[in-house]
């Protein structure tokens, strides 16, 4: 079965990283995942939260942002604080990147990660955890050079990917339309060791079988398979 773009279910959109798109961030990174766009960017700075100072440890946040026209009408900005669905997604992309490192070992730091949406044609969220894992190991690594930090304190890979169910068939990397018109919807973080950080799947009218829920998990751990494989070609020589 061909999709829309004419994608087979089990492909990827195109997907591409472009690194260091902004010049005073410790660590940034363009994801591109078809017409899925987010710059991925992260700051370093000394010192932690009131309830983590003297814990000796660091903290590792992050903030999303949907830019007034990533969409096909204009999306207001939230200048009266985040809504519950960007608090939401912001949540998941900091419990995902901390899943990465060792909170110990970067000492009493906070990094923040901000992920900003140019274009949105759907996984958003996922393609943001993707793209910023990269944008903080070229962060930990400027620190390592620096002699900020002795050793690197990531302890491994991030990666995620949005699957689902369309018309009973299982897809991989949902644009809008079939996100839109998913049975079922699941977003996928998992580490590079195999292990899962976030599993998000819910359905829509209809319930789902445990086995539709294996078949999705093995098509995202493909994918994840894939993007990994991309996030180390564009980390190998840093």
């Amino acid at each position: 079965m061909q999709r829309i773009d004419g994608r087979r279910p089990n492909q990827l959109r195109p997907v591409e990283l472009i690194l260091d798109v902004q010049r005073y961030a410790e660590g940034s990174v363009l994801i591109k995942m078809g017409n899925t766009h987010v710059v991925c960017s992260v700051s370093v700075e000394n010192g932690v939260p009131g309830w983590l100072k003297g814990k000796s440890q660091g903290w590792l946040t992050a903030e999303y942002s949907l830019l007034p026209r990533a969409t096909h009408t204009r999306t207001r900005r939230e200048r009266n604080g985040a809504s519950g669905r960007t608090q939401e997604i912001q949540r998941l992309i900091g419990r995902s990147l901390r899943a990465a490192v060792d909170l110990k070992a970067l000492g009493e730091r906070t990094i923040t990660v901000d992920c900003d949406v140019l274009q949105a044609d759907g996984g958003t969220r996922t393609a943001a955890i993707t793209g910023s894992y990269v944008a903080l190991e070229r962060a930990i690594a400027a620190l390592v050079r620096g002699g900020t930090l002795a050793t690197s304190p990531i302890i491994t890979q991030i990666a995620a990917i949005s699957v689902g169910l369309v018309g009973g068939v299982a897809m991989l990397d949902l644009a809008y339309t079939e996100d839109s018109a998913a049975d079922v919807d699941c977003n996928v973080v998992r580490t590079g060791g195999g292990a899962f950080v976030e599993i998000q799947s819910t359905a829509e009218g209809v319930s789902f079988s445990r086995s539709e829920l294996n078949q999705l998990l093995d098509m995202a751990e493909l994918g994840i398979d894939q993007l990994m494989r991309l996030q180390h070609q564009h980390l190998q020589h840093i």
